[in-house]
């Protein structure tokens, strides 16, 4: 009941934060950070409390394919929220929010499709690799479309009006790139621990997971590589930012939705 109670009510403030922050963008007006800062921080502590009733079982973890979903978005959430305290990053609430209120209240209704997990110091450090750079990347991909937005407004002359209200081009680019050099560190980090706990790659049901994963790292490496070697920026970077991004998702989501939600396997 104390989960139920404080998952509704996260995902209730995530929806009201969210929709303001919409009806002041639809007015062409610059929310009131601190007010929307301190509904996010809320929400972010009820969220924290409700995903502890629900994720932590005793000694073990349950991290099945909805569950993780709102753990993520809870990392995403605070991260966000810290970095815009010093960077123009808040107007990424738009999307994360909506998204947010609807992982928790999938995360709570949804069938459980994981089994729990002891973590060692080993393995939770691994874990927590893995989400950072989930997170990290995540942003990244969201700050891209937002880029994607102001490109395609600025080039269609419409300087003005919602536009308006995100930062110049530069800053947003140079934000991208500072957003995945951290998500690809956190990356890189995550793919080296993994492969301490790689007995057998197939009978560990961990090949899709490891190919994915390991295309996905070549892809921003040569997004990196291209933008400090050849310049790139714009719509370049947005398609190779957005192509790492899938193949990401791929590699988790994909290979969690197929073993625990078609064949039922942990």
């Amino acid at each position: 009941m104390a989960s139920l109670l404080l998952n509704s009510l996260a995902a209730a403030i995530y929806l009201l934060a969210g929709l303001y922050l919409l009806w002041t963008l639809r007015l062409g007006d610059e929310p009131n950070r601190r007010r929307l800062f301190a509904a996010v921080a809320i929400g972010l502590v009820v969220h924290g409390l409700g995903l502890q009733q629900l994720v932590h079982l005793g000694g073990a973890v349950e991290l099945g394919f909805f569950r993780v979903s709102s753990v993520l978005f809870w990392v995403i959430n605070a991260l966000v929220l810290v970095s815009s305290l010093r960077k123009p990053l808040h107007n990424l609430f738009m999307l994360l929010l909506p998204l947010s209120a609807l992982a928790v209240l999938v995360s709570m209704f949804a069938r459980s499709s994981g089994h729990p997990v002891v973590l060692d110091y080993a393995l939770a450090t691994h874990v927590l690799l893995s989400v950072l750079a989930y997170s990290l990347l995540t942003i990244a991909t969201l700050q891209a479309l937002l880029l994607a937005w102001q490109n395609h407004q600025l080039k269609h002359r419409h300087p003005t009006g919602r536009v308006r209200l995100l930062p110049p081009l530069q800053t947003m680019e140079a934000l991208l790139f500072e957003i995945l050099w951290a998500g690809y560190f956190a990356l890189t980090l995550s793919i080296l621990s993994g492969f301490l706990f790689l007995e057998d790659l197939f009978a560990q049901h961990l090949a899709h997971k490891t190919v994915f994963s390991l295309a996905a790292w070549v892809i921003y490496s040569v997004l990196l590589w291209g933008r400090h070697q050849l310049g790139w920026r714009g719509y370049t970077a947005i398609r190779w930012t957005l192509g790492g991004f899938v193949l990401l998702m791929l590699a988790y989501f994909g290979s969690k939705l197929v073993l625990e939600l078609i064949l039922g396997q942990p």
